[in-house]
């Protein structure tokens, strides 16, 4: 089977994931933002961070998203730290984050000894607007390679700006990301090669690695959003085993 879906605790499972064996890391972990002080951050859950108070969805809270500032940054860093031992030499890593996290970010990649190569953003057309401020409409995608970009790994040529909107049809996680923009992504991956995501929520860097040719090996410690993300992959692999093979006669 092309995917390998870890349930528990990142830290953990990564430590069980052999060295070299991944070829990217793409993931979008909890940002522990959504405030403004301390108390916003630490003390509100997901749902209530990111989800305004009109949502006409019930989608369930997920777990780790009451860090404050050092905290984050340090277990940040000990995530990618694990990433990078397990990620091959030239491989790539593109973690999502927002405008408050972005510096926290850019600091942990580098601290845990990939070589920061930029930023992309993520565009979200259908966005908030604020009163008196400027509209908040993108999140960001710092990237970086274990050592020199090898550009005949994997000869794409990939945008820095993605416009998309969160999914609404069939959306099944608070911060769901479009699958468009992820089978995008994962095109940094050699074909055939294996996206390591430490924080797969329902699976939509999984799917999008499948749908691309690739392999994945997720982690997810929410057991609700697991059984989503197992029934995703599985799905995306049915869907391929179809278009290959063709329909019935």
């Amino acid at each position: 089977m092309p995917y390998t879906l870890h349930r528990g605790d990142a830290l953990t499972a990564l430590a069980g994931i052999p060295d070299n064996s991944v070829d990217a890391v793409i993931t979008d972990p909890p940002y522990n933002s959504g405030g403004r002080t301390s108390g916003e951050r630490t003390g509100r859950s997901a749902r209530a961070k990111y989800t305004s108070g009109d949502a006409e969805h019930d989608l369930a809270n997920f777990p780790g998203e009451n860090r404050d500032q050092r905290s984050y940054g340090f277990w940040l860093t000990l995530l990618l730290t694990e990433s990078y031992r397990a990620t091959v030499e030239s491989g790539a890593a593109l973690v999502f984050t927002d405008w408050r996290q972005l510096p926290t970010t850019t600091d942990a990649l580098q601290a845990a000894g990939w070589t920061w190569r930029g930023i992309a953003s993520w565009h979200k057309p259908v966005s908030r607007p604020q009163k008196g401020r400027l509209k908040q409409s993108c999140e960001y995608i710092v990237w970086g390679t274990k050592g020199p970009v090898d550009p005949d790994r994997s000869p794409v040529y990939l945008p820095g700006l993605y416009t998309a909107s969160q999914p609404r049809k069939d959306r099944v996680h608070i911060t769901q990301k479009p699958v468009e923009v992820m089978r995008e992504l994962v095109r940094i991956c050699p074909p055939g090669g294996t996206v390591l995501d430490p924080f797969t929520g329902s699976g939509t860097t999984g799917v999008a690695a499948l749908r691309e040719g690739r392999g994945f090996v997720g982690v997810e410690l929410s057991e609700h959003y697991a059984d989503i993300a197992e029934k995703r992959l599985r799905g995306a692999l049915a869907q391929d085993d179809f278009a290959l093979a063709g329909p019935e006669e």
